[in-house]
């Protein structure tokens, strides 16, 4: 059985591995690859936090940048009890190329604490951010390093942090975080901005594949705030969800599931199981089902050499980070499946977290049809983009991608020189 150490390692390699694949179509010399396989910056910092009972516990905090020639550096603050570097450092790269994908100014970052949330109370969690923000602080600005909610963080963990770096400037300074409550500087739309990009690229791909959304059949893995977003909206375009899950197993009805009703559900029992009219099934089996359009949108190394040939969907949308390792995309094309990769499919987030810090810069607010409008503008384009590299290199979607965002990355790093 794989730990979590394993899995930690395998998501870095996977990582490294797709960034070399593109690195080889593109040309580029031993040096540039070496820098842009290594972080910038890694901080590391051990804090302690007073409980309510008292007492003291120290914990420890992580801000990486991998880098930084678009601009300034961008990602998510997760809680997480299992948190390693190792993590921390692929997904700060894949925040990198997701950022280039899109085409928005920003290089890749990620931090997080080691801590299972779930086990504070509230003024303990308040206290572990704002110590953590201030430790952080070191790195994070407007114009260096903007963070956004990631697992177990929200919007409220972003306005502790805006205030606790707030307070140390003296001043306001909404533009630090993004994903904040609209109420402090945060924009329309985002709170749904990661789900409705996957929506529009699965829009793109099935125009592609020559496949009517109304009616297709949907499973998601993952019925967290992304996967619950997905569900919804997809239905809205006329899709039958047949099959979503949670950390804790799933449900599945061929015939579709009444998403109101599952929502009901799992407000009130926290829990998929027992809900009527439908079959319990694994996180696993979800995988395997019979589906038009797979949608894993819940952990990382989900679909591994070990379960890639049981999957039956035309098309696999990415909402995860780094949901599939290299084995399985390489049964994946085998296979003829579409894949949408996590760098393209679930750029809506970040993109949107973009639209919030210029408003944020500027002190001038758009509403939310403006900022789906502009999201659509940016997915479409980027899905374009990709899928004309993909057909004039003869490559597959995400082997694409990253020629795209590794060759956006690469100039820059090359107009800029190296310093001094």
């Amino acid at each position: 059985m794989m730990t979590e150490t394993d899995q930690s390692q395998n998501l870095l390699q996977t990582a490294r591995n797709q960034f070399n694949n593109a690195a080889d179509f593109l040309g580029l010399e031993p040096g540039l690859r070496k820098v842009m396989l290594t972080c910038k910056r890694e901080l590391t910092v051990n804090f302690p936090v007073q409980m309510d009972n008292g007492s003291v516990e120290v914990y420890t905090g992580y801000r990486f940048q991998h880098n930084v020639a678009r601009g300034p550096a961008k990602g998510g603050i997760r809680y997480h009890a299992q948190l390693t570097p190792e993590d921390l450092r692929a997904l700060a790269m894949l925040m990198t190329w997701k950022c280039a994908v899109a085409d928005i100014p920003y290089g890749g970052a990620k931090g997080g604490v080691v801590v299972d949330p779930k086990k504070l109370s509230q003024r303990e969690l308040e206290n572990l951010t704002r110590r953590y923000a201030t430790e952080i602080s070191l790195l994070i600005g407007p114009d260096t390093d903007i963070p956004a909610p990631d697992i177990n963080t929200d919007a409220q963990t972003m306005a502790w942090i805006m205030d606790t770096y707030s307070m140390q400037k003296g001043y306001s300074v909404t533009a630090v975080v993004t994903g904040k409550p609209i109420n402090i500087g945060g924009a329309e739309g985002r709170s749904e901005a990661t789900a409705r990009g996957v929506q529009y690229v699965i829009r793109e791909a099935c125009r592609e594949k020559d496949i009517n959304l109304e009616g297709a059949r949907i499973a998601v893995q993952g019925f967290g705030n992304v996967g619950a977003t997905i569900a919804r909206l997809l239905m809205g375009d006329g899709a039958r969800v047949v099959a979503i899950s949670n950390t804790n197993g799933g449900i599945y009805n061929p015939e579709g599931l009444d998403l109101k009703n599952v929502t009901i559900y799992n407000q009130e029992h926290h829990t998929l199981a027992g809900f009527p009219n439908a079959d319990k099934i694994t996180n696993q089996e979800l995988l395997g089902l019979d589906c038009d359009i797979l949608i894993p949108a819940a952990y990382e190394n989900q679909l591994t050499g070990a379960n890639a040939a049981q999957v039956k969907a035309r098309i696999i949308a990415e909402a995860a980070n780094g949901p599939t390792n290299t084995e399985a995309d390489r049964i994946f094309q085998d296979k003829g499946i579409f894949v949408l990769p996590d760098i393209l499919a679930n750029a809506g987030g970040v993109t949107v977290s973009y639209f919030e810090w210029v408003q944020d810069l500027q002190s001038f607010f758009w509403n939310e049809a403006e900022t789906n409008r502009r999201l659509n503008t940016v997915m479409s384009k980027a899905f374009s983009e990709v899928h004309n590299i993909a057909q004039e290199r003869k490559v597959d979607m995400r082997t694409a991608a990253y020629i795209l965002a590794v060759g956006r990355v690469a100039e820059a790093s090359l107009t800029r020189g190296i310093y001094p």
